[in-house]
């Protein structure tokens, strides 16, 4: 996809989204920014949502002075936050019993004890991190649920990736109205740099899972 393709298309989804909280406007305030909590929210739990795009339009609206840009923050933290607990309690509830109970050779009982004491010791950075991983939130929280990682921590590491990614979104919504052009391709040179590495590290697991699964049924 060329760069100004994808540019028309965000600005294109942004004039819609615009729209949208533009009509909100007429019943206050409150309503945007209830807007803005349900779109961080429904983001990490239907990926495809341009959750990014309600963030962008909300610094937007900031910077002209129509909303309070702390209370813009505040709203989609807390949005994303808890679609994420949500999701892990989720996973630690009846994805690891499921799991353990069914016990797949793909992702085994064993599998499961291995990830949680992975995931103790490397969780902090990918939560950390997870905020900036384009569509894989969703996994990351789901499988933090399942190996058990500790709450507390899970909660502390996701939202300081929140208030990175977030900030970051906002302060680029202020310069919105001076080049979107120049906003627009980095978004976009960013996802064809993170993407290619997600399907590489998930293909590289399959690969050594497979071949884990053949050399133990060869024995």
């Amino acid at each position: 996809m060329q760069p100004h393709f994808f540019i028309k298309i965000m600005e294109h989804s942004l004039h819609l989204i615009n729209s949208f909280l533009d009509r909100l406007f007429i019943y206050g305030p409150f309503w945007i920014y209830l807007a803005l909590f349900a779109a961080a929210f429904i983001e990490n739990i239907v990926p495809p949502f341009p959750g990014d795009m309600f963030t962008l339009a909300g610094g937007a609206l900031s910077a002209a002075g129509r909303l309070n840009i702390i209370l813009v923050f505040l709203v989609i933290y807390l949005g994303g936050i808890c679609s994420m607990m949500a999701i892990y309690y989720f996973g630690a509830n009846y994805g690891r019993e499921f799991f353990l109970k069914k016990n797949y050779s793909f992702f085994s009982a064993n599998d499961i004890l291995r990830l949680e004491a992975w995931f103790t010791r490397k969780g902090a950075p990918l939560l950390i991190f997870n905020r900036f991983v384009v569509g894989g939130r969703a996994l990351i929280g789901l499988v933090a649920g399942i190996g058990r990682y500790n709450p507390a921590r899970m909660c502390l590491f996701t939202s300081i990736s929140f208030w990175l990614f977030n900030s970051i979104l906002l302060f680029s919504s202020y310069i919105f109205f001076v080049k979107f052009e120049t906003i627009a391709y980095y978004f976009h040179l960013y996802e064809r740099i993170v993407w290619p590495i997600i399907i590489i590290l998930v293909a590289a697991f399959i690969i050594v899972k497979l071949l884990r699964m053949r050399r133990n049924g060869k024995k």
